[in-house]
């Protein structure tokens, strides 16, 4: 039986992926597995990870023939992974030795669906703890009832799917997958979703994880189209939860979170590419447009009037007819 599987997709990472598959053997045991999801890499990724598949105890290897992006590689680890708990990691962050050990023994011990856990953002050298903004420690807790309120940061505002681990049941409920496809903000209606239908949750304050923040092929570094995908992502987030039992008090937080996203790329406009930046420009405004347009006012008049302001003007921009939902990213 296998206990747990840890599910890492590799893209591209030959210079990280070492350090992150020493980490995973540092952690590993006889009843883990780590499923280890090349997605078509063009360096010299799949030399790495077909020599860690002989090494590295627990290892399976699955490699993409096309590149399908981060939810569609996390896709393929949840399809092929065996264990009673899952768990995420991406190729270029890694791991305190033991973690997983102790990320497994909270879980078993509370007897939830997931449990959510702190990380150490490590940028260079420096390192900067990030908890997860949930006051309650070792409870056991309705999710629905971590995702408000509106106006402050909550549990669906952390939404690495590397931090935290998860019972196999989520699979069985089909709460676990990612939107196939997605380049960017995958985990946003991952999270949402997750907290909406799960029926359990619990935070602890384990810092295992060293998650890495600026590296150069990280899509967060990269002004091109496919940063625009957290439109499809946060589209489907306000759809789903309009479609909720409690929708007039979620919509609330889901849009005013949308609103902020959007506000953020638009402070950030120099860091895409021309037309990129044009086109950030036209879907957003398509975006405040397809928005609950009484939800929207309601978020607009709370936040501050920099941003307010910036969203006001965008939203009266003229979007022509014919301006599609979707950002027409390719593989």
């Amino acid at each position: 039986m296998v206990k747990l599987s840890v599910i890492v997709p590799f893209y591209n990472v030959q210079k990280y992926a070492p350090d992150t598959l020493r980490s995973l053997r540092a952690n590993a045991r006889d009843d883990f597995e780590f499923v280890l999801v090349d997605d078509c890499s063009r360096d010299e990724t799949p030399d790495i990870l077909a020599h860690a598949a002989r090494e590295l105890p627990g290892a399976v290897y699955v490699r993409h023939e096309r590149n399908g992006g981060l939810a569609t590689a996390r896709n393929t680890g949840i399809d092929r992974a065996r264990g009673e708990y899952l768990t995420f990691l991406d190729g270029d962050d890694w791991l305190a030795p033991g973690h997983y050990q102790r990320l497994l023994a909270a879980i078993e011990e509370l007897g939830c669906d997931f449990v959510r856990s702190d990380h150490v953002q490590c940028t260079g050298r420096t390192r900067t703890i990030h908890r997860v903004p949930h006051g309650r420690r070792g409870v056991v807790l309705d999710p629905r009832s971590a995702i408000l309120p509106a106006d402050r940061s909550t549990s669906v505002d952390y939404p690495y799917a590397w931090a935290g681990v998860y019972h196999r049941r989520l699979v069985e409920k089909g709460l676990l997958h990612f939107t196939d496809g997605l380049r960017t903000a995958e985990d946003r209606p991952w999270i949402w979703r997750l907290h909406r239908e799960a029926e359990s949750f619990a935070v602890v304050g384990l810092l295992g994880v060293r998650y890495r923040r600026g590296v150069a092929s990280s899509l967060t570094q990269i002004g091109d189209v496919r940063q625009l995908d957290f439109i499809r992502a946060f589209d489907q987030v306000v759809q789903d939860t309009a479609q909720d039992r409690d929708a007039d008090r979620l919509l609330p937080k889901a849009v005013r979170t949308y609103c902020a996203i959007i506000s953020h790329h638009l402070g950030s406009l120099e860091r895409f590419e021309p037309a990129v930046a044009r086109k950030l420009k036209s879907l957003s405004a398509g975006a405040l447009r397809r928005m609950p347009q009484d939800v929207l006012d309601e978020a607009l008049d709370s936040m501050d009037v920099r941003r307010a302001t910036r969203l006001r003007r965008l939203r009266r921009r003229p979007v022509p007819a014919s301006a599609p939902a979707s950002t027409g990213a390719s593989a």
